[in-house]
């Protein structure tokens, strides 16, 4: 809403435009109650995007310094064949790539298809954890929208039901139902677009940590098969 009104105000400054002299607190208040009923659905949106933005980008923050921090370590472990002390680096850590490199690590006596496989099903585990939540900014993406143009239907009937019931046209009788079509259609659309590039965000960040975990990934599936191909040898 604050978006909302900060439009409406650049909008007052262009010449032959004119509004009533309140102050922003007034216009937010103003406009909160012109939204009529659908400003409940809007605030819940709110509320919810809200909390699943600030809480998914904590989470992905912790996970990406974890990621990192074990990546650094074990990788270091697996270039010199210490695949006992990686073993337990892993399995002391939290982080998503260090549980898809346990399980792989686990079986590294049972040959390269079995740690594919481990690897494969816990991958698939630990990437439904990292996008947590997306469906529900996804969800909002959509819905905010919908709301707006809900209110915005809602709003025209209004209007034409005071028209049909003064059985005349004027002004006043229109203005509280396209006032309210109008404020519900912006409230949706600046609720839909932060939560959309929030969405879009928190997938690139997920893809980067993606990326970082086949890296890492490949470079132990190198590192058993080295090991395997010197025990062959000798």
């Amino acid at each position: 809403m604050v978006g909302v009104m900060r439009l409406y105000s650049v909008l007052l400054q262009i010449p032959g435009i004119d509004g009533v002299e309140m102050t922003f607190e007034e216009q937010v208040r103003t406009n909160w109650d012109g939204m009529g009923f659908m400003r409940w659905p809007l605030l819940v949106c709110v509320i919810i995007a809200f909390i699943v933005i600030i809480w998914k980008f904590f989470d992905l923050l912790m996970k990406s310094s974890r990621t990192k921090k074990v990546l650094a370590e074990v990788d270091e472990l697996l270039a010199q064949h210490r695949i006992d002390e990686a073993l337990e680096a892993t399995r002391n850590s939290d982080a998503p790539v260090a549980k898809i490199l346990y399980a792989g690590l686990d079986r590294h006596e049972e040959g390269t298809e079995r740690v594919m496989k481990a690897i494969e099903n816990q991958g698939l585990i630990e990437l439904s954890k990292l996008e947590k939540g997306l469906v529900i900014l996804a969800t909002l993406t959509n819905v905010a929208p919908l709301l707006g143009f809900l209110g915005t239907v809602i709003g025209m009937i209004i209007a034409f039901q005071s028209i049909e019931a003064a059985g005349e046209v004027e002004a006043t009788l229109v203005a509280g139902g396209i006032k309210v079509a109008l404020l519900t259609t912006a409230a949706g659309l600046v609720i839909a677009i932060p939560v959309s590039i929030s969405h879009n965000y928190f997938v690139s960040r997920i893809d980067s940590l993606v990326i970082d975990m086949e890296e890492s990934v490949q470079k132990m599936i190198d590192a058993l098969h080295a090991m395997e191909t010197n025990r062959a040898s000798s």
